[in-house]
């Protein structure tokens, strides 16, 4: 039996170097395949996986969108049932005219490394990299085998990443049945003596879609009782005040309750939204999942002034909770009316799964060993991840990228914003963390 007393790996020497390279290498997403892409990280990766004699196997969507996958035995002959760990070379972009630091030098001040994507997700390819490079080098490969994924794209939403990986290589990931990936297992602190650390198991589901009403085109003089502008206007008006009703998904729910025995608040289910304002800045992303959300993004529409334009176009950001999508569906087309015309631009599915089994305890475990005052407790997050993906594979997925963070720390802040940093100590915890999880997983 593995002694959780002690440290088991030195891999948390390793780690901040790693993300450090990582932070270096400008793999910035625009959206349309016009960045540099993620061959150069990709062969960053590949190049430190095989100096501990494994065999990365480097494949590309489209020139430039470049994943790497590998696999690690495990030393258990009767465990067949894989473990995927899987993180995003890909990042948004970021003005460095905006930055402290910046974005693309890895700098090391005030205790954190900076840059972009050092939550989002540089850490954990930087933790996965540094616990299977020091296990391989040590001998000490764990029970179960390993596949490890690198992938490109996941901030346009994986088309050329994650679901091109699962709709062509499908056999790369042959016999994996569990997953750890991003947005889980950082900690929100309580007290001196308790920490939440969030694991993700569930993600609202994604509807990007479009606006289009036609109308009469004509002169800006004339009276127009059919004009395209007016009726999205009102439309997207309707849209965008309208408040969608809670629906407490079991994840939520089970969040609510532990979040509030942890404060001492009673959760009251027909108050949800009075935990909040315990849990600071998280308090957006977990309010955020007690209901589906259509936000107005962008709105286009005629060339001239005093032209009435015979068409006009809106864009919606829809995000839904598990369970939920025929209900938001309906609601909207409801709230659209019959002369709006709505087309899917980008739609993802909702995941959701249990927070019970070895692989929940094994994290526990795990964290306990290095934090005494932790307890693990499951969320939904507002946005997606390549989980989705892989759930289409029948994986399932947990958000468990361990960090120890400090409390004045504004950890949802850092996701796509300025000056994006994660704690070095934190990078080291959560490179102990994964390699004791590894040994129970």
């Amino acid at each position: 039996m593995t002694n959780l007393a002690e440290p088991q790996s030195t891999a948390d020497a390793e780690v901040v170097d790693l993300c450090r390279d990582l932070l270096r290498i400008d793999t910035s997403n625009f959206g349309d395949s016009s960045g540099p892409g993620e061959r150069k990280a990709a062969e960053y990766v590949a190049g430190k996986l095989a100096e501990v004699g494994l065999d990365p196997i480097v494949f590309e969507s489209e020139p430039g969108r470049t994943t790497v996958v590998a696999r690690v035995e495990g030393a258990d002959p009767a465990r067949s049932d894989a473990l995927l760990m899987h993180g995003h070379l890909d990042v948004v972009p970021a003005d460095a005219a905006d930055w402290t630091h910046d974005p693309f030098s890895g700098e090391i001040a005030d205790g954190c490394l900076w840059g972009r994507g050092a939550v989002d997700m540089k850490d954990m390819d930087a933790m996965i990299l540094a616990v299977v490079r020091d296990r391989l080098r040590t001998g000490r490969r764990p029970a179960r085998p390993l596949v490890l994924a690198f992938l490109a794209d996941e901030e346009a939403g994986g088309g050329l990443g994650a679901h091109w990986a699962v709709d062509h290589k499908p056999e790369l990931f042959e016999g994996a049945t569990e997953a750890i990936s991003e947005v889980g297992g950082f900690s929100l602190h309580v007290n001196d003596d308790v920490r939440l650390y969030l694991v993700e198991t569930a993600e609202k589901g994604i509807d990007w879609m479009k606006l289009t009403v036609t109308g009469r085109a004509g002169h800006g003089s004339m009276v127009s009782t059919n004009n395209a502008v007016t009726e999205l206007a009102e439309a997207v008006a309707r849209v965008g005040r309208y408040q969608w009703p809670v629906r407490l998904t079991p994840t939520v729910r089970s969040f609510l309750e532990e979040a509030g025995d942890a404060f001492g608040l009673e959760f009251d289910p027909d108050d949800p939204e009075r935990l909040l304002g315990q849990l600071g800045n998280l308090g957006r992303i977990i309010g955020a999942t007690l209901r589906n959300s259509t936000n107005p993004t962008m709105l286009k529409a005629g060339y001239k002034h005093n032209v009435i334009p015979g068409r006009a176009e809106a864009y919606i950001d829809g995000r839904f909770l598990p369970g939920q999508e025929a209900e938001f569906a309906a609601t909207l087309d409801e709230l659209l009316g019959p002369n709006v015309q709505r087309e899917s631009l980008v739609h993802d599915i909702a995941v959701e799964t249990s927070f019970d089994g070895p692989l929940v305890d094994a994290m526990s475990a795990a964290l306990l060993a290095e934090d005494p005052g932790a307890r693990t407790v499951p969320y939904c997050m507002s946005g997606g991840t390549d989980a989705k993906s892989f759930s289409l594979l029948g994986i399932r997925n947990f958000g468990f990228s361990p960090l120890m963070l400090p409390p004045d720390l504004d950890f949802a802040g850092m996701f796509h914003g300025v000056d994006e940093r994660v704690p070095a100590d934190g990078l080291r915890f959560g490179a102990r963390v994964l390699d004791r999880f590894l040994d129970l997983a």
